[in-house]
C-alpha cells in the first residue's frame, strides 16, 4: 500500500463509516424515545440510567450494531494509520 492509497482509503471508509454511524445512531434515539420519549441524544450516551431500555431487546440489539461500527471505524483507522506511518523507535 502507498501512502497515497492509504490516505485515499482512510478518506473513503471515513466517510462511509460516517454515514453509517450517523444512520445508525438516528435509528437507536428513535427506538429509544419509543420507550422514553423526551431522551436526549446525551442522555442516550449512558443508556444504563433507563432501565425500561434494558427490557427493549431492539434497542439493545440497535445499540450493538452502534457499538460495534464505532469500534470497526477505530480499527480500521488504527491499521491503516499503523501502516502508513513509520515505526517509532523505543524510548530509551
Amino acid at each position: 500500500m502507498t501512502e497515497e492509497s492509504g490516505y485515499e482509503m482512510l478518506a473513503i471508509a471515513g466517510t462511509l463509516f460516517e454515514r453509517m454511524i450517523s444512520q445508525q445512531q438516528a435509528k437507536v434515539l428513535r427506538l429509544a424515545r419509543e420507550v422514553v420519549p423526551n431522551i436526549t441524544p446525551e442522555e442516550l450516551r449512558n443508556p444504563h440510567d433507563f432501565p425500561k431500555l434494558k427490557e427493549h431487546a431492539t434497542f439493545e440489539f440497535e445499540d450493538g450494531l452502534l457499538s460495534g461500527l464505532i469500534s470497526a471505524q477505530i480499527a480500521f483507522n488504527a491499521e491503516i494509520k499503523g501502516r502508513l506511518l513509520p515505526p517509532q523507535p523505543p524510548a530509551d
